[in-house]
């Protein structure tokens, strides 16, 4: 015998030796000749002189193979078979019916019964270890899938702790989000301010807010940062910061007067400045849209910087819909661009609106867009609606329009309303 014969008898010898084999019979010397010879192959070899013993054996010691003889009293071998076969198990329980009988009859009411194969006696020993070998194969095979079962099921359990815990994340990362929408309505002496943020996951790129300037002045505005997901959230985090706070240490959209006191910059300057930052300090692939606005509550003249991002829409008081802007490149795409400012001037009881394409470019169950035409229409049938009332109604529309289906991205939104006392 050489290495490799040695070696595939090893194996076979230890397989063997992990399988446990029942013989039931209820005469004590076919069982003796069977055990003795079953021993000799490495089995561990147990016997039951009856089908109810065999049982009772099986139960504290699971047989992965059963050799049983057909004609039995009180319990024949196929009323075992059918017993065994019921009987819960972890592994799969090879059985072998020993019979004299072998019409077809007798062959199909076996099988019927549950029984895997058939050994005719006088039993062979040649024969014998073919039918042992087979179970064996069937036996490593089944052991094989239930191996695999566990790793894979072991796998899901731990993908699915990891996405619970992402999941928890996820939670508390759009809880943050939200935060950076410190006020979701504010009233000033002359004008009112709301806002609307809904991702359309968990975290996403739209940001919407605002920052004192002073008692007459405030800025706001709407960003969208191109992508979904953490890296656009984050993004849109780093940009909160350099917009939101009233301190010009803080604030790029801010600076001192030569009084000391506290006014605001072009915002064209401001939207080259966060370009500028995007592609020198910023190591990131994202690129994002903005419309930058400084409102005067006194004169309702209201400065925009719009950079790729949709017109912004005016309501007049009298219902007329304006949707206007000059477009622009979006920030963090090119170096040394230059960007447009144009003004609206408001009258009392006008409202304007920044809002992401999210809302424009939310499809229908056909796949067609709103669309600025579509949008108008919406803002129409919500005529002599205002404040967060407002923001809320436009995204049940918007929901209605979509038919239910969810946002395929962010919606977010920033509503000015000219008020003067």
């Amino acid at each position: 015998m050489n290495a490799i014969q040695q070696i595939e008898a090893s194996e076979k010898s230890d397989l063997a030796q992990k399988i446990k084999v029942l013989i039931v019979d209820d005469s004590r010397l076919q069982r003796k000749i069977l055990s003795a010879s079953l021993t000799r192959m490495g089995y561990e070899v147990r016997e039951a002189e009856s089908g109810k013993m065999a049982l009772d054996v099986s139960l504290g010691w699971p047989p992965d193979m059963v050799l049983s003889d057909w004609m039995m009293p009180e319990m024949n071998g196929l009323e075992f078979c059918h017993a065994f076969k019921e009987m819960p198990r972890e592994g799969y329980g090879y059985f072998i019916l020993l019979t004299s009988k072998n019409g077809k009859d007798d062959v199909a009411e076996g099988l019927e019964s549950g029984a895997d194969d058939f050994l005719s006696k006088p039993v062979n020993g040649t024969e014998l270890r073919a039918r042992l070998a087979a179970g064996e194969r069937i036996i490593q095979m089944q052991r094989e899938l239930i191996s695999q079962t566990k790793v894979v099921s072991d796998t899901l359990e731990q993908l699915r702790a990891v996405h619970d815990s992402l999941n928890q994340d996820l939670i508390e990362a759009k809880k943050l989000q939200q935060s950076l929408v410190r006020e979701r309505y504010r009233k000033f002496e002359n004008a009112d301010l709301s806002f609307t943020l809904l991702s359309a996951g968990h975290v996403g790129g739209d940001l919407v807010g605002y920052f004192p300037i002073s008692e007459k002045e405030i800025g706001f505005f709407a960003i969208d940062v191109s992508g979904h997901g953490i890296s656009s959230a984050l993004m849109t985090a780093r940009l909160a910061g350099y917009l939101s706070s009233p301190s010009p240490e803080q604030n790029i959209a801010l600076k001192y007067c030569e009084n000391g006191s506290v006014c605001a910059r072009p915002p064209a300057d401001v939207v080259a400045d966060l370009n500028r930052i995007v592609l020198e300090e910023m190591e990131t692939d994202h690129y994002f849209t903005v419309i930058l606005a400084l409102a005067n509550m006194e004169t309702g003249l209201t400065t925009m910087c719009q950079a790729g991002h949709p017109h912004p829409l005016v309501r007049r008081k009298d219902g007329t819909i304006e949707q206007d802007g000059t477009g622009g490149l979006p920030v963090g795409l090119f170096d040394g661009v230059e960007f447009e400012e144009f003004q609206v001037q408001l009258e009392p009881g006008d409202q304007l609106l920044l809002s992401s394409d999210g809302i424009t470019e939310c499809p229908d169950r056909n796949d067609v867009m709103l669309g600025e035409e579509g949008f108008e229409r919406l803002m129409k049938e919500l005529a002599g609606v205002s404040g967060p009332q407002l923001l809320e109604a436009l995204v049940w529309k918007l929901t209605e329009f979509a038919d239910d289906a969810g946002f395929p991205d962010d919606v977010s939104a920033a509503l000015y309303e000219y008020r003067p006392q």
